[in-house]
């Protein structure tokens, strides 16, 4: 029977505790974003009510919207005032690309049109409103400055696009428990590499 050190016997006493910190950080961690696909199967077209397909979504801070659409339409990013009228010639982004990902990383209210002549007047424009909350709590979250307009995400250009490997399309992708397994595993791993070091 092998012999117990005091130390095996404090770092068996820390286990309990350390899971119940990893169990805790799992409760803590938020919930897995979502993937939106705007207009659901239809897409970014004229004759889809996006206000409608908005309604009763809760976008949060990590959530995706994913614009697709044909040839003859684009995505464009702007501030409110552009939105009410419909004005495409001061975008925040402009995209054109087809399939365009857009990532939800600050509250507040966002503002889309398709900057083809009269097609936002057509009604391809949508609002949505981010919560400051990571893990959900509604769509209802306070502006980041006056207006209600989100400031522009600086660190993504113009022109690009970001991809998940997720294709939901109007629920939640990933697992949420990916992140607190990962660090589950990691103390388990540390905590038996320590007692084998002690047992030598």
């Amino acid at each position: 029977m092998p012999k117990h050190t005091a130390k095996s016997r404090q770092m068996a006493a820390l286990l309990p505790v350390a899971l119940v910190a990893a169990l805790l950080a799992a409760v803590a961690a938020p919930a897995s974003a979502k993937d939106y696909t705007v207009g659901d199967s239809s897409g970014w077209t004229t004759g889809v009510d996006y206000t409608a397909w908005a309604k009763g979504k809760a976008f949060n801070i990590g959530d995706t919207l994913l614009f697709q659409y044909s040839g003859g339409h684009s995505v464009a990013e702007v501030g409110a005032a552009d939105h009410v009228s419909c004005s495409a010639s001061n975008p925040l982004r402009s995209y054109n690309d087809g399939t365009t990902t857009v990532t939800l990383t600050r509250p507040g209210t966002r503002y889309f049109i398709c900057g083809a002549t009269g097609h936002c007047a057509a009604g391809m424009k949508l609002a949505v409103t981010v919560s400051s909350s990571l893990s959900g709590g509604g769509g209802g979250g306070k502006p980041s400055r006056p207006g209600g307009e989100a400031p522009s995400d600086a660190d993504e250009p113009a022109g690009t696009t970001t991809t998940r490997t997720s294709s939901t399309t109007s629920g939640a992708a990933g697992d949420s428990w990916a992140r607190p397994a990962t660090w589950l595993l990691f103390l388990a791993a540390a905590w038996l590499a320590l007692l084998a070091d002690d047992g030598r």
